[in-house]
């Protein structure tokens, strides 16, 4: 990624030359509060600490101050160790806030002092965090900040999903099968792939039915919870033969999986001739590796992207950003903010989103600690 692979130490004095602040010229803080995981683990490995080394910035970056940072389920993965990150960091790899300090190249860009600002970059779970300003995303003025959060990742990611990483083996009026649009990243996609006009199945838990029916899916499939949680219970219906059902026998052309171990049979066995599935996640484990003869009975193709591949350049970033914040301001997207955590609270957010209770997107709030 763009941002260091460890939060940096305070600035030399040299270093302090390199940027400009406010109109005031006043200097950055030296220290901040952050949310630091020093080893991997569960929730409880991520502690508090309010001294840490605001970073130091390379030209190029800007430092934000963050107002919200966004949780991911990728963070959850970077937490445990099942995605490895260098350590000690705070995580988080979105935020929303306004920028604090320029530095020249970055005041080349045009970004300035006071702008208000979201990104995708490591270490937002804190006060400051310091971001390349290629990866700044200029948030609209009728787009509020905690709104400008949940667009960063999951906005982006469901606007990959929909439009890109099925390389055009759907097209509208086609069958879209979507697993969890109860969820955040699920429910942009869901109301995404409507936008584009491709025809959605959704599956949902009975517990989030009213949530799914609210993204405008053409047909829900819903199932039992499973024991204990919020999560959909897969083997509580045959939903491949719902698929067939709905689409007459033919399939979809394209399922969007971020379930991962428990869905991804049924999700090949619901593809439609030469459909594609892009496995995007895993909510409940990561998928097995797939033996290539599963996909000759139907020319059935699979992938495995990621966002960062999807945001390549800056004009890249800039045209999906542009339209997602554009179809929010233009009332064409809703958006859920479930819940916001204080920043002292961030082992309780990660609880909370690996519970599968969450409707919306879950934030940290970084003024609060």
């Amino acid at each position: 990624m763009f941002a260091r692979s460890a939060l940096a130490r305070a600035s030399s004095t040299a270093g302090a030359r390199l940027y400009s602040t406010s109109r005031a010229a006043r200097a950055p803080p030296a220290t901040m509060a952050a949310s630091v995981l020093r080893e991997v683990g569960g929730p409880e490995a991520m502690k508090l600490e309010t001294d840490y080394p605001v970073p130091e910035l390379s030209d190029g970056q800007v430092l934000v101050k963050n107002q919200y940072a966004g949780l991911n389920f990728i963070d959850t993965y970077h937490r445990s160790g099942l995605y490895a990150r260098e350590l000690p960091c705070a995580l988080g790899q979105e935020g929303a806030g306004v920028i604090d300090v320029v530095t020249p190249k970055a005041a080349e860009m045009g970004l300035k002092v006071g702008d208000r600002v979201a990104y995708n970059s490591f270490f937002s779970y804190a006060e400051y965090t310091a971001v390349p300003a290629a990866k700044i995303l200029p948030v609209p003025d009728g787009v509020p900040l905690d709104i400008a959060t949940a667009l960063v990742v999951q906005g982006m990611t469901a606007h990959y999903l929909t439009s890109s990483a099925h390389a055009g083996l759907i097209q509208p009026g086609e069958w879209l099968l979507l697993h969890g649009v109860g969820g955040g990243t699920c429910q942009w996609a869901a109301q995404m792939a409507k936008i584009q006009g491709y025809k959605v199945i959704g599956t949902v838990s009975k517990g989030k039915q009213a949530i799914a029916e609210a993204t405008g899916c053409d047909e829900l499939i819903v199932l039992d919870e499973m024991e204990g949680t919020s999560y959909e219970d897969y083997t509580s219906v045959d939903v491949a033969a719902k698929v067939m059902e709905i689409t007459d026998g033919k399939g979809v052309k394209c399922v969007i999986d971020g379930i991962g171990a428990n869905t991804w049979e049924l999700s090949l066995a619901s593809l439609g001739l030469r459909g594609i599935c892009i496995f995007f996640g895993n909510a409940s484990g990561p998928v097995p590796p797939v033996n290539p003869l599963k996909l000759i009975g139907k020319s059935n193709f699979i992938c495995r992207p990621k966002l960062l591949d999807y945001t390549a350049s800056r004009e890249e970033l800039l045209w999906r950003s542009s339209e997602v914040f554009g179809w929010y301001d233009e009332g064409k997207l809703k958006c859920s903010i479930d819940r916001s955590f204080p920043l002292s609270e961030t082992p309780e957010g990660h609880e909370y989103l690996q519970s599968g209770a969450s409707t919306g997107k879950v934030l940290y709030d970084c003024a609060k600690f």
